[in-house]
């Protein structure tokens, strides 16, 4: 039973990690966008990478965390 609270755990903090850093990202590309509207589409591009990046992180700590589970 403890296991599973630290499953829960685990991927409460990289959830909300996560979503703390995505919110950093979008933020600062977004204030970046306004002071250089020319560099608009680069800089979405790369911001979507890096989205995508650190959503698949989040999915592979879940994944992790499900296999982790099946094993309990």
């Amino acid at each position: 039973m403890t296991s599973l609270f630290a499953i829960g755990g685990t991927l409460a903090l990289v959830a909300i990690s996560s979503a703390i850093g995505q919110a950093f990202a979008t933020g600062k590309a977004v204030e970046s966008m306004a002071r250089q509207p020319e560099i608009a589409g680069d800089l979405r591009t790369t911001l979507i990478l890096a989205l995508a990046m650190m959503e698949a992180l989040t999915l592979f700590t879940f994944v992790m965390a499900i296999l982790m589970w099946t094993k309990i």
